[in-house]
């Protein structure tokens, strides 16, 4: 006759039977704690730098478009305007141009090819906070205007003859214009219903950005100045415009970079918003 198990003897249970039983884990099979949330700004830089090296070789040809089509406008316009305030305003507007193309066009195509793939799933299972992704991508996009802005201002001053002396607000109007714009192109691609959608709505920004921010305003009719000021690259366009002056009116300026700043992190916070939604749906 064989010998009794000892566990038999001894009154214990198998290991899995002690799991089962008392509802602890062997050591060897217990599962591994999940890595901590990234905090937003490290989990930010990291998301800008991925977006920045991954869009380079495709968007750069695009910025060159977006330039060439902001300097060939100014060249049109010089048969028209001939300096003052509407020869600033057209250099402004096609200055800002730039960030509307690429920010608020480009992105919001991209935002909607992202959530017709499947590709914010990737963002989803990665341990970073969601206005992490948004804020990354935009300022990513937003890098590739300052070479295209700076070109086209400069370009267009030298066209109309204008003074450059204050052309260094252009440092402040593109990041907040840039914000304010692709915060709202990243709220477009993600709250669209479809990817043509999406890149429907990013056309149709960036055309409402041509007309209303390089067409001088004295004469545009009461109800398109309404519309006018309800774009957010308008506050950009004045503030760049008011540098122009040979004694600009500061307060005036600042006021009016304030309000871009307070739509871009309004746009932002929307798009942040509609990045959570398209996720968890």
């Amino acid at each position: 006759m064989s010998a009794p198990p000892a566990q038999a003897v001894s009154g214990a249970a198998p290991d899995g039977e002690a799991s089962r039983t008392t509802g602890t884990w062997p050591d060897d099979t217990a599962p591994a704690p999940l890595a901590p949330r990234a905090r937003l700004l490290p989990a930010l830089g990291a998301v800008y730098r991925a977006q920045l090296s991954r869009a380079r070789v495709a968007r750069i040809p695009l910025l060159f478009v977006a330039t060439f089509q902001s300097v060939g406008i100014m060249i049109m316009m010089r048969g028209v305007v001939h300096g003052g305030t509407e020869a600033r305003s057209v250099v402004s507007g096609a200055s800002v141009l730039v960030v509307a193309f690429v920010a608020l066009n480009l992105l919001a195509q991209y935002f909607g090819r992202l959530r017709a793939d499947g590709g914010l799933d990737h963002y989803a299972t990665l341990p970073v906070p969601p206005a992490a992704v948004v804020l990354g991508a935009a300022a990513a996009y937003a890098s590739f205007t300052v070479p295209g802005a700076l070109a086209t201002a400069l370009i267009g001053g030298v066209l109309f003859h204008l003074p450059m002396a204050h052309l260094w607000v252009l440092a402040a109007v593109i990041p907040l214009s840039g914000a304010a714009l692709s915060g709202l192109g990243a709220a477009l691609g993600l709250l669209a219903p479809r990817q043509e959608i999406a890149t429907l709505c990013g056309q149709l920004g960036m055309s409402a950005a041509l007309l209303l921010g390089v067409l001088p305003p004295g004469g545009l009719p009461t109800a398109i100045g309404y519309a006018r000021d309800l774009l957010p690259s308008t506050y950009g366009v004045e503030a760049l415009t008011r540098s122009f002056d040979a004694r600009p009116d500061w307060l005036t300026v600042g006021a009016d970079l304030g309000v871009c700043a307070a739509v871009g992190v309004l746009s932002l916070t929307v798009a942040t918003w509609a990045y959570r939604r398209a996720v968890g749906r």
